[in-house]
């Protein structure tokens, strides 16, 4: 078993154990392919924090289906939004015509969803579907509601799973409340 306690150390609490995560990814998964049964779906994920969400959410989708990446910006190294989005990787195929299925790892205010989900209509899908590991409703700043959702989460800073801070803790097979004296200095 490997050791995260130099990362662990730097979280107040954790909110979400493997075992949690294993077993609401496999959920998800099963509702995923029944209602996309007979659709092969497009799966694009959100580079970067979707990857490691995406990889094992797939691997339990029981369906046909094409996976695509986008990398999109509005962070940097912050712990808010900019509000700015860009595109820093757009999709390798075309999805006219496609049914999709977008993987987020977290929502927050929603605006680089909302973004991202009115650039892939303008494309010309069948429909646009929207997974999140976590969802943080208390932040958002747009009016967006994920199709498919993992968990919940209060107004923290998570990390782990996928999810950074500065590039860091993606690796933790778990997720954690970052402490905020890490990104405050203190």
């Amino acid at each position: 078993m490997a050791d995260f306690s130099a990362m662990e150390k730097d979280l107040s609490s954790i909110l979400f154990n493997e075992k949690q995560i294993e077993t609401r990814v496999r959920e998800l998964g099963e509702l995923i392919s029944r209602d996309y049964s007979g659709k092969n779906p497009v799966v694009i994920g959100i580079l970067k924090g979707s990857l490691i969400f995406m990889s094992d959410l797939i691997r339990r989708l029981t369906i046909p289906l094409n996976i695509d990446y986008v990398a999109v910006s509005s962070y940097g190294r912050s712990t808010d939004s900019s509000g700015v989005v860009r595109i820093v990787k757009d999709l390798d195929e075309p999805i006219e015509g496609r049914h999709v299925l977008v993987v987020e790892d977290i929502v927050d205010t929603g605006l680089t969803l909302r973004y991202l989900l009115d650039n892939l209509q303008s494309r010309g899908p069948l429909s646009v579907a929207v997974c999140v590991l976590l969802d943080k409703p208390s932040r958002r700043k747009v009016d967006i509601k994920p199709d498919y959702c993992g968990f919940e989460i209060p107004d923290e800073f998570v990390v782990g799973y996928g999810l950074d801070y500065a590039e860091n803790y993606r690796n933790m097979p778990f997720i954690g409340i970052l402490d905020r004296s890490v990104y405050e200095g203190k």
